[in-house]
């Protein structure tokens, strides 16, 4: 008989609870477009009705390594998030906001009374 994950996990050391919670939340700071959207419990067929497009155009989106800025947007936005864009270097990271003005809307950036692109 299989065993609850509860039970097992209550069998697991401090440590290797403190680990494994590590791993999981790395493992959830980066994942491909297709887990994103299995991750937030919508299926192509839901998140393709709310863009207002076919399942398959989901299908492609998902398995594109090469898509436009405003569909990434779009997408994310159709799950319930924000997309935003950064550069990361060795000293400092910066927030991309010129993408934030892409179909004439602006966007305020989490945690500031600045729109995207304003300045």
């Amino acid at each position: 008989m299989a065993k609850k994950y509860a039970e097992l996990r209550a069998k697991m050391s401090p440590e290797s609870r403190a680990r494994a919670q590590a791993e999981t939340e790395n493992y959830l700071k980066e994942m491909a477009l297709s887990e994103l959207r299995a991750a937030r419990d919508l299926t192509q067929a839901h998140l393709a009705q709310k863009l207002h497009k076919g399942q398959p155009a989901i299908s492609k989106i998902e398995s594109s390594v090469d898509i436009y800025v405003s569909t990434l947007r779009d997408t994310i936005n159709a799950m319930g998030g924000l997309l935003e864009i950064r550069a990361v270097f060795p000293d400092a990271t910066v927030v991309i906001n010129q993408f934030s003005r892409l179909g004439g809307r602006k966007r305020k950036v989490a945690g500031s009374a600045k729109p995207h692109g304003g300045r």
